[in-house]
């Protein structure tokens, strides 16, 4: 009562003296007087507004656990040997080596969390989803504590494996390689909605996490000089012809997601490395080859899975290609905050 009997004598007395035409600082003191409301502070300020800090692109992959997803060139096929024990306890068939990039990149940096290697051999971006194997499906190894996440696909959704089998097991004059044209074509344009899937997964489990996708190398050079592994010139024209129309799919898709992320003003980012030209000068065929050519087993007579697969220099050129993009970032900057208290 007392109050509300304050506030009726302030206004009471603020209108008689405004229409006394007294200076406006009289209505300050009257109002801290009878109201102690607009009574100047006095002494420090009681405490500060938190900081917040933009982060950089090294610090918010860095800042929680790193998680490698995808297909052979990923899980290291290329330069894994038959009864090598599988690393984090996958199914044999998964053939992750410790010669992959991956654990090349976990050793490169002090990443906040632990590092979690997934990739498996043969995996399609359907696997990823569902599970291959018998095994847990790749994509529920990401969470909330996930800051970065690196893979390869799309390969075996364009059937890469038999394509190449059936450009190196037919007739040398016989045009059965590039008559798989129309088929793989179709294949790779139906890989855009299924990319979407996976990323759209796995920025729904690590939505503040950096994405980064690794595209596939060139595997002959640009001008072949000749015939290698019972492919023509122009069957490995067609073949790194192949390799750059799923790149392009691959990169279409990450951009569009990253676009999309940029125009909600969302954090993280989803980014395409660009391997196509990696491996420039060491090519199968050349001396010093970064991917394996034809590797058969004499004594069961099969064709070796780690055929047209990295070798070991191959692996480390494309740790240094994502070392690279942990560091430069996708180009723009990230919408990742810090926020401290004084």
């Amino acid at each position: 009562m007392r109050k509300a009997a304050g506030v009726v004598a302030a206004v009471l007395l603020g209108v008689a003296l405004a229409v006394a035409g007294l200076p406006a600082g009289v209505y300050t003191g009257l109002a801290c007087a009878l109201l102690d409301a607009g009574c100047p502070a006095t002494g420090e300020p009681a405490g500060r507004l938190p900081q917040v800090t933009r982060l950089t692109a090294a610090e918010v992959a860095l800042g929680g656990a790193y998680v490698a997803l995808g297909d052979s060139y990923s899980s290291g096929e290329g330069v894994y040997r038959r009864g090598e024990a599988p690393l984090d306890g996958g199914a044999d068939r998964c053939h992750r080596a410790g010669g992959s990039y991956v654990p090349l990149v976990a050793g490169a940096h002090a990443f906040g969390g632990e590092t979690g290697f997934w990739a498996c051999s043969g995996a399609t971006t359907g696997n990823l989803l569902r599970g291959q194997h018998g095994q847990q499906p790749q994509i529920e190894r990401v969470g909330a504590g996930t800051s970065l996440v690196t893979l390869s696909i799309g390969g075996n959704d364009a059937g890469f494996a038999p394509v190449l089998t059936e450009c190196i097991v037919k007739f040398p004059w016989s045009s059965a390689c590039v008559d798989q044209d129309a088929e793989v074509r179709r294949r790779i344009g139906e890989l855009r909605g299924s990319m979407r899937a996976v990323l759209a997964e796995i920025r729904t489990r690590a939505p503040e996490a950096r994405v980064v996708l690794l595209g596939y190398p060139r595997p002959f050079p640009a001008s072949p000089p000749g015939r290698v592994d019972n492919l023509g010139v122009a069957d490995q024209r067609w073949l790194n012809s192949m390799t750059e129309r799923l790149n392009g799919v691959v990169r279409e898709v990450a951009d569009e997601f990253d676009r999309a992320i940029v125009a909600f003003g969302g954090p993280g980012s989803v980014e395409y490395v660009d391997a196509y030209e990696a491996f420039d000068g060491h090519e199968v065929g050349r001396p010093r080859p970064y991917l394996n050519g034809v590797i058969v087993d004499m004594e069961e007579l099969t064709v070796d899975p780690r055929s047209f697969h990295p070798t070991a220099d191959g692996y480390r050129r494309f740790a240094e290609l994502i070392n690279a993009q942990i560091t430069t970032g996708p180009g723009r900057p990230l919408n990742n905050f810090h926020l401290s208290t004084p």
